[in-house]
């Protein structure tokens, strides 16, 4: 098969006025040029483009964006040029720092009976939003199904991202991650956390698989890995991806202890230690004791129910009775108590960051 080469057609008025702006300024090559009594045509090309400039063409002049590690460095440090045939040109960090926005705080309840609405996301995955404010768009939390399962479209990809958690809540997933051996299953109870921009791919799911996917902040960049093959050749469990490491933690053999609130108990998942503080996950069950009035002081507490039934009491609010795929954030310095669990009570809860005050009141 012979090679194709695309090119993106754009207008000028005076082809010579463009071909120093191309070639000295945005530093392409001037590939072609013609006729040679009077050019009408010149193709550039350059970072990783090629450009085909045509006098009189019917195209808009567009906007091209170049991303580049040194934009101080680059047509003398301009960050918005405009070409002479018209075209404006952004230049643009390649690889910007991750932004976390100021966390917006608000108490939050979102109910399963409300019917928020399934959206179809990537991969054909069918995405539930737990909290539709993003609270600012420090965090995304959603509930995640695949109705029929089998192979996964999906391809090796990864998250510029803070912090990611997929914790199942119903079914079977087989995921393969970057240095981390073979594919794993990830079953009902069972969590990963997907460390900043590990290298990951989704193969294959159990009929109505369910998760729940935490993401900070709300709005990131999922990138496709064209060259990464998984799994990879080397297992390098400890590797860490920006001072985090890749976490599969099993439910079952877990061990069981007190939790922040009386008349609770958790497991905890690992994550706290493994994140170095980012955040915490714990599964929450009923416990001995009287559940009490309390509040916390972490910048995020968000809260799933997998099962059973509890109500939610806030101080100046209704009080809300919860059951299984509702969900709540309860902000920081607001009174709150978890009141009436039943025996079956399972609770996700992830804070962020993980280490962080609870302050009782008395009974």
């Amino acid at each position: 098969m012979s090679d194709v080469i695309a090119e993106m057609r754009l207008p000028t008025q005076e082809l010579r006025d463009d071909i120093p702006f191309y070639t000295k300024v945005l530093g392409m090559r001037l590939d072609m040029i013609y006729p040679a009594d009077d050019p009408q045509v010149g193709v550039f090309s350059g970072h990783g483009l090629r450009l085909r400039i045509e006098k009189g063409a019917d195209e808009a002049p567009g906007t091209l964006r170049i991303l580049t590690d040194d934009p101080a460095g680059f047509a003398d440090g301009a960050r918005r040029l405009t070409a002479p045939n018209g075209t404006v040109i952004e230049i643009e960090e390649r690889n910007p720092p991750l932004v976390l926005p100021q966390t917006d705080h608000a108490f939050v309840v979102r109910r399963l009976a409300d019917q928020a609405p399934w959206i179809i996301g990537r991969a054909g995955m069918h995405y539930r939003d737990l909290v539709p404010s993003r609270l600012g768009g420090s965090i995304i939390a959603s509930h995640i199904r695949i109705p029929d399962g089998g192979p996964v479209p999906d391809m090796v990809h990864f998250h510029k991202v803070g912090f990611q958690l997929i914790f199942c809540i119903k079914g079977w997933v087989d995921v393969v991650y970057e240095d981390q051996g073979p594919p794993m299953r990830l079953t009902a109870g069972d969590c990963f956390i997907q460390p900043p921009e590990i290298r990951h791919r989704v193969l294959e799911a159990s009929d109505g698989i369910e998760v729940i996917e935490i993401g900070v902040p709300a709005e990131h960049i999922t990138e496709i890995d064209h060259d990464m093959t998984l799994p990879t050749p080397h297992l390098r469990p400890d590797r860490e991806w920006q001072g985090q490491k890749f976490v599969y933690n099993q439910a079952s053999g877990a061990d069981w202890g007190p939790f922040r609130l009386p008349g609770y108990i958790c497991r905890d998942t690992t994550i706290g230690t493994n994140t170095k503080g980012v955040a915490s996950v714990q599964v929450v069950r009923r416990g001995d004791g009287t559940p009490v009035w309390a509040r916390h002081d972490t910048d995020i507490l968000f809260g799933f129910v997998m099962s059973g039934t509890l109500t939610l009491e806030g101080e100046g609010k209704d009080p809300f009775a919860l059951g299984a795929g509702d969900a709540y954030v309860i902000p920081p310095g607001m009174r709150t108590r978890w009141a009436a669990p039943s025996e079956d009570i399972e609770i996700l809860e992830v804070t962020l960051p993980g280490s962080f005050k609870t302050e009782l009141e008395p009974q």
